[in-house]
């Protein structure tokens, strides 16, 4: 028998990521989540997640195609709705546009 503590299980949640010229947004889905619970990190070109719920983690990282200003980054969540804005470092020009 081990003394180790008992792993919760991982999950990956719900998530939509979109860029426009100027930034990218993230809405990601935590229910049954507490923000006191959340840990977000931003980085110039990722960004990750763990969010922890009575009875699972969820576990998400993502990396950007073009490099962001993690300094400028903003997140609010709203009942169980994560929103990441996080500017591009450079703005895009319009033959660049897309997601």
């Amino acid at each position: 028998m081990s003394n180790e503590p008992e792993r919760l299980p991982r999950l990956l949640p719900e998530y939509k990521v979109y860029r426009d010229a100027e930034k990218y947004t993230a809405e990601i889905r935590l229910p049954g989540v507490q923000k006191k619970d959340i840990s977000l990190e931003v980085a110039d070109r990722s960004f990750s997640l763990r969010a922890l719920k009575e009875d699972a983690e969820y576990f998400l990282c993502y990396l950007f195609a073009y490099e962001v200003n993690e300094a400028e980054a903003e997140a609010s969540y709203k009942d169980g709705l994560l929103k990441l804005v996080v500017p591009l470092k450079e703005k895009l020009e319009a033959s660049q546009g897309g997601s």
